[in-house]
């Protein structure tokens, strides 16, 4: 008998949602940078255990709009939350809990949504007892199916969140094939490992509205190389003298470690080209 669950994972801009998604599936699918609103849209992911077929929606992290780009990570998280089994809702347990993280768990509730909660980077902690305290604190007014401390980066935990939602799947056809691990096109998956090794490069100078279009990714017929060219858009004049860096180097940093991590993602010798331009 197959079964399935889908679910969404929710919290907070920094909780460590991505992280969190690319360690269930066990490939790195999602951007993971330490920049608030690394994930702009809802990702895919996909694990097979046994029967059982779950499929994973990452969320863009809850904070208040500012601008066009905010209002619409804002929406994709209330839509990504419809039809769906259960909520992984997921929160930083070194920082108190919001009044829109509280009112968004309230909203679950009242729509009898399954919540699981995972609290991540109990690593961080010094005082144990203070974890105790808060989960005592969230589950006095909200209730969960599952309260899971974990630390994500040291991977622990996650084994447990896995069991947890692995009881909400319930009888049904698998949706995506068994060896499909996200619905990502692979030009978009490229394109969010080059984003994200820009982010992690580049100063607070660079906001997140910078964007990756991969242009073309074909394979060379003669030799197992993928050709990829690719084009960074940022806001302003000013960021691309900062993306490109001084004589090209902070562009030749970000191309290099993003090569070597196509590299290895796709499992064939990458050339990378990368240009930049204002838009």
């Amino acid at each position: 008998m197959t079964k399935t669950a889908f679910v969404t994972i929710a919290g907070r801009t920094n909780a460590g949602k991505s992280s969190l998604l690319n360690a269930l599936i066990g490939e790195k699918i999602a951007s993971v940078s330490n920049k608030p609103q690394t994930t702009r849209t809802r990702i895919t992911g996909i694990k097979n255990i046994g029967e059982t077929q779950l499929v994973f929606f990452d969320t863009p992290g809850l904070h208040k709009p500012k601008n066009k780009l905010s209002e619409h990570m804002l929406n994709t998280v209330k839509e990504s939350v419809s039809d769906i089994d259960a909520v992984i809702f997921m929160m930083d347990c070194t920082k108190k809990s919001t009044e829109q993280e509280i009112d968004l768990l309230k909203s679950f509730n009242k729509n009898k949504m399954p919540v699981i909660l995972v609290l991540n980077k109990i690593d961080l902690l010094n005082d144990k007892s203070e974890l105790a305290a808060g989960i005592s604190r969230l589950t006095a007014k909200i209730s969960f199916e599952a309260v899971i401390p974990v630390s994500v980066t040291e991977n622990n935990g996650v084994d447990l969140v896995e069991q947890e939602i692995v009881k909400l799947a319930s009888e049904s056809p698998h949706y995506f094939p068994s060896d499909m691990i996200t619905d990502q096109p692979e030009k978009v998956l490229a394109a969010e490992m080059i984003r994200e090794k820009l982010l992690l490069l580049l100063s607070d100078e660079v906001p997140h509205g910078i964007a990756v279009a991969v242009e073309t990714m074909t394979e060379r017929d003669d030799k197992d190389i993928l050709d990829i060219d690719t084009v960074i858009y940022c806001e302003r004049e000013s960021h691309k003298g900062i993306v490109i860096g001084k004589n090209g180097s902070m562009l030749k940093k970000a191309s290099t470690a993003a090569r070597i991590e196509l590299e290895n993602f796709f499992q064939i010798k990458v050339n990378l080209k990368c240009w930049v331009k204002v838009k």
